[in-house]
């Protein structure tokens, strides 16, 4: 893996991608960001070497480098999954590259179920921790201790001080931002009414199909890491009401720009 990674990271700096700050990992539905960014560089995730390639049509598939409320930033404009087909060191490979091109903070944005009946679609909620059920780690590979310890501790997985500034910047801009544990499954199938009393039951709050591989991985590279949840749907089982893919990407788009102020404030402050 580690000469996939120099490979990578050779040609994205070839072509202008210089020591960025901060990573972004835009979830679905999410890629209004990108229109606030100043972009210097950007490459089609087709033509990177060594990257797996979006295959979930309302994932963009690019990776973009440019300035976002002063400091320099590399986004993932989509992202990758299990779902898809592709394994957890391909779905966190875009992670390792951006701690090597020179970000120590990973900020990440997914579209998630509300389990928590209190949260309501269209608010947002701060992860502050969450559960693993997508059956493996990104981490479980030969050779990871070549690439950082493979005990990697995560009782802390979500940086402290920045979801302090998440709660207050929400606070300041009259924004509900719930905070909560979020449970990670394989998908692509939405759960059953018996799945969602499972997971409230385990304590999820919210569950969706991403993100905590990509965090695990930002742990194991001792990235500042933080994560908010675009809640989508209302997943109470004893009103459960069939879910279009359509409403859903509808709604986090709609949700969108309390995300948009979130991450700018937030990337000013750091």
């Amino acid at each position: 893996m580690i000469k996939f990674i120099n490979e990578t990271v050779e040609y994205l700096q070839e072509k202008g991608f210089d020591k960025p700050e901060i990573g972004i990992i835009l979830g679905t539905g999410l890629g209004q960001l990108i229109d606030e960014i100043e972009i210097i560089a950007e490459a089609s995730y087709n033509h990177i070497p060594n990257f797996p390639t979006a295959t979930v049509e309302f994932h963009k598939g690019k990776l973009i480098y440019g300035e976002l409320a002063g400091k320099k930033v590399v986004v993932m404009q989509g992202r990758f999954h299990v779902y898809e087909g592709y394994s957890l060191q391909d779905v966190t490979f875009p992670v390792r590259i951006m701690e090597k091109l020179g970000i120590n903070t990973l900020l990440v944005s997914n579209a998630s179920g509300a389990i928590n009946t209190d949260y309501k679609k269209g608010e947002l909620m701060l992860i502050e921790d969450h559960i693993n059920l997508q059956g493996s780690s990104p981490l479980a590979f030969k050779g990871v201790s070549d690439l950082g310890e493979r005990f990697t501790d995560m009782s802390a997985p979500y940086d402290a001080k920045i979801n302090e500034s998440f709660k207050t910047i929400a606070k300041a801009n009259n924004i509900k931002l719930h905070e909560g544990v979020y449970a990670s499954v394989v998908g692509p199938q939405l759960e059953t009414r018996a799945e969602y009393r499972m997971l409230k039951i385990i304590g999820a709050d919210a569950v969706g199909m991403s993100t905590v591989p990509e965090i695990i991985v930002a742990n194991h590279l001792k990235l500042k890491t933080a994560a908010v949840s675009v809640l989508t749907d209302e997943c109470d089982p004893s009103n459960l009401k069939p879910v279009n893919i359509n409403e859903i990407i509808a709604m986090a788009a709609k949700a969108e720009p309390d995300m948009i102020t979130l991450f700018k404030e937030l990337i000013k402050s750091l």
